[in-house]
């Protein structure tokens, strides 16, 4: 029922539906431990009546704050890094209230997935400004961006599951985004010119596992269709 709070068993319950039947309460020890963090801010953030359309509004400032911070000399990749971090933690928070408190929607859905995506182009764009080629940037959204577009379009087409989970999904490009920042942060201390040559490296990370990622989820999703055909 609406508003009502769920348990963590029920929310795993509730998530899991929504997540293509994965369970969160088998998943590996960092993966639940993450949910799990994310329920319980989930949890008090709903008895304070936060909704979730809030923190995801919140979530998309503090991923255009990447880009607008990343030119600060010396502390602004770190900074960047910093938001990133707080914008994945966003990102999985109002989730979090909406399954915890029962007020998922279809809309709040629409909403996330557009947030995700403005999101990961706000990262690039501060991998763009630390000095990564513009090219390899815009392959990195567009294979990115593919990705999710593929696995729509799969589910749209009648595939029931979520068809696999690549290495190209969104948590990669989380982690991608905020390694790639830290250490070109710490790049830049040494030496400023080494701070585009990281980023570009982690521009390239970010372009392979993509490319890798899509290809698996092709191959899933081929397997899935035909199965059902």
């Amino acid at each position: 029922m609406v508003g009502t709070q769920l348990n963590w068993d029920q929310y795993a319950t509730a998530w899991a539906r929504l997540h293509g039947g994965f369970d969160p309460r088998v998943a590996a020890p960092v993966v639940r431990a993450w949910l799990r963090f994310a329920y319980h801010v989930g949890y008090v953030l709903g008895r304070l009546r936060v909704s979730p359309t809030a923190v995801t509004v919140v979530g998309v400032l503090l991923c255009f704050c990447v880009p607008l911070l990343v030119g600060r000399p010396g502390s602004g990749p770190f900074l960047g890094a910093l938001f990133v971090l707080l914008a994945a933690v966003a990102d999985s928070v109002d989730g979090a209230v909406a399954v915890a408190t029962g007020r998922t929607t279809r809309l709040g859905y629409v909403y996330d997935s557009v947030a995700d995506r403005l999101g990961e182009v706000a990262w690039l764009l501060a991998f763009w400004l630390v000095g990564a080629p513009g090219a390899l940037v815009v392959a990195g959204g567009a294979l990115s961006w593919l990705h999710e577009y593929v696995r729509a379009r799969a589910v749209a087409a009648g595939m029931r599951e979520i068809g696999a989970v690549t290495v190209g999904e969104r948590p990669t490009r989380v982690s991608v985004a905020l390694a790639g920042l830290l250490v070109a942060g710490l790049a830049g201390l040494i030496e400023p010119d080494l701070a585009a040559g990281t980023i570009t490296m982690a521009t390239a990370v970010w372009v392979l596992l993509a490319g890798f990622g899509l290809g698996q989820l092709l191959s899933s999703i081929r397997r899935a269709l035909l199965d059902a055909d």
